[in-house]
C-alpha cells in the first residue's frame, strides 16, 4: 500500500492548475494553537510558509512564533549534542570504550538531524513537500458547486469510530479497491477527494532481504490525481475537536510496480473525471467503478532511496514505513507515498 507520497502543498499551485478555491477555516482548524497552545498539527513547510503569508492575522502570529520556539529548543538540542560528542571524543582520546564511541556516533546523528531541520526552518532547506500518515496535506474537494482546497490529515477516521479508533488500526490512510463496499462503505459514493501527487513511495523486500524503499515517479512527468475518500468526523460526546481526514485508493498494482516487487498502486483518476468523482452520485458504484477502471496509466519508472536523515514529520513508526525516521517530502506539486 502506498504509505509516503509527495504532494501539491501549496494552495496557488491548485488555484492556477484546478481553479480551486481555498477553505481557510479548514487550515485555521488544523493549525490553529488555541487557548491550550497545542503541538502543531504536521505538514509540510510549504503549507506553512503559505500560511504565514496568507493567512489570518493571528494564525500568521502564532505560526511565527511557534517557529521561533521551534528554533530555540533546535539550538539548545545542538549546544547539547556537541557538547555531549566533545565530551566522548576526549574519553576515547584517553582510553577507547564502546560507550563513548556511541555517544559520538549518536550525538553527531543528532546535531545533524537538529541543523537539517534547523536549515528547512529558515527556508535554507526544502522538505520535499512529502507527507507520511498523521500529516496534513491540502485535498480537493466539491462543494457548493466548486472545487474547494481543504486542510486534512492523511489517515483516515471513519464516522462513527470513536477518537481512539486511528491510533489502534493504524493503517486507515489507505483504502483498497476491493474493501469499499465493505469497510468503507459510508464515505464510497458519498465523500471524495483527490489529491495531487508528483510521486509515491512503497516498501518492497530486497534480495538481500532487507526492507528498500522505492520511489515511483511517471516517466512523463505528469501529475498524478490520487482518488480518495474524505471523512468529516466529529465526536459525539462533543469533546474531541472535529476532525478532516482521508485515504487514498489503492488497487492491484501496475506492472512494472509489481515486478518491482510492491502489490498495490493508487487509483490515478484521468482529469476529464474529476468533477465526477469529486461529486459523486450517492447509490450509484458502477459510475465510479467505470472511473477506476479508466484510470491514467503511466508507467512508472522507480529508484531505490537511500538511507535518509531523521524526519520530525514522522511521528511514529507506521506499518510498511521507512525504518527509523525519514525526511518528509512535500512538493509545491503534491506527492504522495503509498505503503
Amino acid at each position: 500500500m502506498c504509505y509516503s507520497a509527495q504532494i501539491y502543498a501549496e494552495y496557488k499551485l491548485f488555484k492556477r492548475q484546478f481553479g480551486a478555491v481555498l477553505d481557510i477555516e479548514s487550515y485555521v482548524a488544523a493549525f490553529w494553537p488555541g487557548e491550550t497552545r497545542r503541538p502543531r498539527a504536521k505538514a509540510p513547510r510549504a503549507m506553512i510558509r503559505e500560511l504565514q503569508e496568507i493567512g489570518p492575522p493571528e494564525l500568521r502570529e502564532a505560526l511565527r512564533a511557534q517557529d521561533q520556539a521551534h528554533i530555540a529548543d533546535l539550538e539548545r538540542e545542538i549546544f547539547n549534542q556537541r557538547r555531549r560528542v566533545a565530551g566522548a571524543q576526549r574519553s576515547l582520546d584517553v582510553k577507547p570504550t564502546k560507550k563513548a564511541s556511541e555517544d559520538v556516533r549518536i550525538g553527531q546523528n543528532k546535531v545533524n538531524h537538529a541543523l537539517r531541520r534547523l536549515d528547512i526552518l529558515k527556508g535554507v532547506a526544502s522538505d520535499n513537500d512529502r507527507i507520511f500518515p498523521g500529516v496534513y496535506a491540502p485535498v480537493m474537494v466539491w462543494e457548493d458547486g466548486k472545487r474547494v482546497v481543504k486542510a486534512m490529515r492523511y489517515q483516515c477516521r471513519p464516522p462513527g469510530k470513536p477518537a481512539f479508533y486511528d491510533r489502534n488500526f493504524t493503517g486507515t490512510y489507505n483504502a483498497r479497491r476491493d474493501n469499499l463496499k465493505g469497510f468503507w462503505k459510508d464515505l464510497f459514493c458519498v465523500s471524495h477527494g483527490v489529491m495531487v501527487a508528483t510521486r509515491f513511495y512503497e516498501n518492497v523486500e530486497g534480495p538481500d532481504g532487507k526492507n528498500r524503499v522505492l520511489e515511483f515517479v511517471p516517466r512523463d512527468g505528469s501529475l498524478m490525481l490520487v482518488a480518495c475518500l474524505v471523512s468529516s468526523w466529529t465526536d459525539p460526546a462533543g469533546k474531541e475537536p472535529p476532525l478532516l481526514s482521508f485515504a487514498a485508493i489503492t488497487d492491484d498494482p501496475e506492472p512494472e510496480v509489481a515486478a518491482a516487487g510492491h502489490d498495490r498502486t493508487i487509483i490515478n483518476i484521468k482529469p476529464e473525471h474529476l468533477d465526477a468523482w469529486l461529486d459523486p452520485v450517492p447509490g450509484r458504484p458502477a459510475l465510479m467503478e467505470r472511473i477506476f477502471d479508466d484510470k491514467q496509466h503511466p508507467f512508472y519508472e522507480h529508484r531505490v532511496q537511500p538511507d535518509g536523515p531523521p524526519d520530525e514529520l514522522l511521528g511514529a513508526r507506521w506499518p510498511g514505513c521507512i525504518p527509523e525516521l525519514w525526511l518528509t517530502e512535500w512538493l509545491a506539486m503534491p506527492i504522495l507515498a503509498l505503503g
